[in-house]
Formats: C-alpha cells, sequence, structure tokens
C-alpha cells in the first residue's frame, strides 16, 4: 500500500497543480481586462482628439 510520505507528496503535488491552475485563470483574465481597457482608453483619446479637430 501507499505510505505515509507517498500520500504527503500526493497531496503536494495536488495542492500545487491547483493552485497553479487558478493562478492561470487569474492572470489570463487579469491581461484581458488589461489589453481592453487600455484599447478602450485608446479609443477614448482618439475620439476627443478627432472631436478637438473638427471644433
Amino acid at each position: 500500500m501507499f505510505t505515509f510520505q507517498q500520500y504527503l507528496g500526493f497531496l503536494m503535488f495536488l495542492t500545487i497543480l491547483t493552485i497553479g491552475f487558478w493562478l492561470m485563470i487569474f492572470l489570463i483574465h487579469f491581461v484581458f481586462y488589461w489589453v481592453f481597457g487600455a484599447t478602450r482608453e485608446l479609443l477614448k483619446e482618439r475620439k476627443a482628439a478627432r472631436e478637438l479637430e473638427q471644433a
């Protein structure tokens, strides 16, 4: 059967795997949020510059 150290090793592996998975999900969402916000601000600045130029 399994020893206690093998059981602890398996639990440590699952913990690290789970932490890595959730960190990856968080970072992907954070990067998409950052890119979306930067694009939105760029479009706002272009629109403001165009309106200032026409006035």
